[in-house]
């Protein structure tokens, strides 16, 4: 998102500097070249402005020229971009020079407005808070569908962009922490949990660290050999429980698990039936605290340090959750 973000400020900027250097150029000078000017102003600062808010609402960074489906939603979008690129057109075409003067005046100071909260915003993002928003019941009670929520990410530590060096670790990833990281996929191909989830962001609690031994039985939590007591925010809820027929080696089970093919193997088993695997040096095994409904790390394998964002840290809509995230 901050990526898209930087990059949204980055066109305002250079809109901006082009449409001064035809201002110079005396290259707006007829009425057709002007309101174009304007409808293509209109075109950017709204596209960039239903991104953001759309972000805000549902933690999505989907723009409206996106092919992701048709909806109803994307149908008004497209209505209003085009009704207010039409609008602006017409309107400004029937601009006098004065008022041609004080239009192109007051789109500069609101395109300058843009890029510039683009910036700033694109910065605090990438260092410091993400928005997120819980899309399934994996989480609850802990966080519900619908919590909308800040992520900390400056919490682990500060990344320096475009690398994966990070400094000033102010705390070090623990078990019980939930954190908020991009999905270990491999490949954009690569399907777990019923689809493909290449890129998206998860929410999890870490419950195995580094070099840890991880099992389940019974849907019971096993680390280093030692059942792991209830924490008080564990949910189960279905009576059955499940128990695979293993026929492959502790190296394969090891080798598939790692590589996000395990539940190719095994399927819903998983849930119920797991291990014992190793994490790998610098992973970590995540869970969701619904244990009979969440594809976690059972499924897909570790998560790799890099993926990890930042961890989750205030809730802040609807108005009657908001609170600190433990």
């Amino acid at each position: 998102m901050e990526q898209r973000l930087f990059i949204a400020a980055c066109i305002m900027y250079v809109f901006s500097w082009i449409s001064k250097r035809f201002l110079l150029n005396k290259r707006l000078d007829t009425p057709f070249k002007f309101s174009l000017w304007h409808g293509s102003f209109l075109l950017l600062i709204l596209s960039c402005a239903y991104f953001v808010i759309n972000f805000v609402i549902s933690s999505s960074s989907q723009i409206p020229f996106s092919a992701n489906g048709f909806s109803f939603k994307k149908l008004l979008v497209w209505l209003f971009l085009v009704g207010s690129i039409i609008y602006g057109f017409f309107s400004a075409k029937k601009k006098t020079p004065e008022g041609q003067k004080a239009l192109i005046k007051s789109d500069l100071d609101w395109s300058n407005t843009i890029y510039f909260a683009g910036f700033t915003a694109s910065i605090v993002m990438f260092f410091f808070i993400q928005a997120f928003k819980i899309p399934s019941a994996s989480m609850q009670n802990t966080l519900l569908i619908g919590d909308h929520l800040f992520v900390n990410k400056a919490a682990y530590g500060f990344r320096i962009p475009f690398t994966q060096v990070r400094f000033m670790e102010f705390n070090k990833i623990k078990k019980g922490d939930i954190i908020v990281f991009t999905f270990p996929a491999k490949t954009k191909d690569q399907e777990n949990c019923g689809g493909y989830q290449y890129g998206r962001d998860y929410v999890k609690r870490v419950v195995g660290m580094p070099g840890d031994k991880i099992e389940v039985k019974n849907a019971v939590l096993y680390v280093n050999d030692q059942e792991i007591p209830s924490q008080g925010y564990e949910i189960y809820k279905d009576i059955i429980r499940f128990k695979e027929d293993r026929k492959l080696s502790q190296d394969v089970y090891q080798i598939l698990w790692e590589d996000g093919k395990l539940e190719h193997e095994f399927g819903f088993v998983l849930r119920d039936d797991f291990g014992p695997v190793i994490v790998p040096q610098d992973s970590y095994f995540a869970m969701g605290d619904n244990r009979d409904d969440s594809c976690d790390s059972r499924f897909w394998g570790p998560v790799p340090r890099k993926n990890i964002k930042g961890t989750a840290w205030f809730i802040h809509w609807p108005l009657n959750r908001i609170r600190i995230i433990k």
